[in-house]
């Protein structure tokens, strides 16, 4: 069997994995991750559980020369800076900086290809500059580069999350970035049958909520802004790193628990959540949307990997107008 190496920068608990890992066994083919890396203790405690080696902590300490060669790097580099929550400092944050890490790395390593994850607020932030910036500095290493803003409620998950996804590759491919492919999941396949009554809100609170909101479906998540104006929806709305636990209420009676959180995600049972509730709602905030990748990581395969047939591919760019 053909094997794919990649690589998984700010990997947090391992979302570009788990899809990379569920999008090559569905195609026979053996995907290794041969270089993680996160920051955070708790992420990385989460990441060893599940998948058998620790990451790396951080990346800035660490030599791209010493770096495994590899075929795809993944990165879902922090978004902080561009988040409308982390007030959208860009490179004035240095988080933000991060990002010319990963650029070393391609330059040094030059894998085929490579996914980056951010906040679809990256497009506009400062009035498009910032983007540019990056696309310009990954043209300049040589990698033909796309970008789109997908939204998870598109591919399988019932949360709205939209996400830039940059995709680039050496060779100029033709690569589109994945159909959407509505109905998502329902909320009833998400939701646990026996949840503990710490997750439900106190009585006073479901009381006022439900005097000022009636929903028009029989399940949904209630979505409360900050001036107090409640929504409701067949799904839920972006969850957050922190906040998810007190804004948002299935059915307006109790908060999502860490394991609901995850499946929005797209993360399987299978996956071990052996963090507190408090780390693991942070931990789900902050991941990337596996359906989502997957969707793209599927699109760029044929691309990367010697034996898959491309015919499906050409078909689809035959129906998307490209032949012309």
């Amino acid at each position: 069997m053909e094997k794919i190496k990649f690589i998984d920068l700010f990997c947090g608990i391992g979302g570009f994995r788990v899809a990379m890992d569920e999008a090559c066994r569905e195609n026979n083919i053996i995907s290794e991750c041969v270089f993680s890396s996160d920051i955070d203790k708790h992420c990385q405690d989460s990441y060893e559980n599940n998948f058998g080696h620790r990451p790396t902590g951080d990346i800035t300490m660490v030599d791209p020369v010493s770096i495994p060669d590899h075929d795809i790097l993944f990165a879902g580099f922090p978004c902080q800076p561009f988040s409308i929550i982390g007030q959208m400092k860009g490179f004035d944050d240095t988080r933000g900086t991060l990002f010319f890490h990963i650029a070393n790395i391609l330059k040094e390593k030059k894998p085929k290809s490579f996914i980056l994850e951010n906040v679809k607020q990256l497009v506009g932030h400062n009035g498009g500059q910032t983007l540019k910036v990056i696309i310009k500095t990954l043209q300049d290493l040589g990698y033909h580069v796309q970008y789109s803003v997908l939204n998870a409620l598109d591919y399988g998950l019932p949360q709205k999350r939209e996400r830039v996804i940059i995709v680039g590759h050496r060779e100029p491919i033709l690569f589109s970035y994945p159909l959407p492919f509505r109905p998502f999941k329902p909320l009833s396949e998400i939701l646990e049958k026996k949840v503990d009554k710490k997750h439900f809100a106190s009585e006073y609170i479901r009381e006022k909520r439900k005097e000022s909101h009636k929903s028009a479906y029989k399940l949904s998540i209630w979505h409360e802004n900050k001036s107090g104006n409640i929504t409701s929806y067949p799904y839920s709305c972006a969850l957050r790193a922190g906040a998810s636990y007190s804004y948002l209420l299935v059915n307006g009676e109790r908060r999502l628990t860490p394991r609901e959180m995850f499946r929005l995600q797209g993360f399987p049972d299978t996956y071990k959540i052996v963090e507190n509730d408090t780390q693991a709602r942070k931990q789900a905030g902050n991941a990337v949307p596996v359906n989502l990748v997957k969707a793209v990581i599927l699109q760029l395969l044929p691309y990367v990997a010697v034996t898959l047939d491309m015919t499906n591919v050409l078909k689809e760019y035959e129906l998307d107008g490209y032949s012309q």
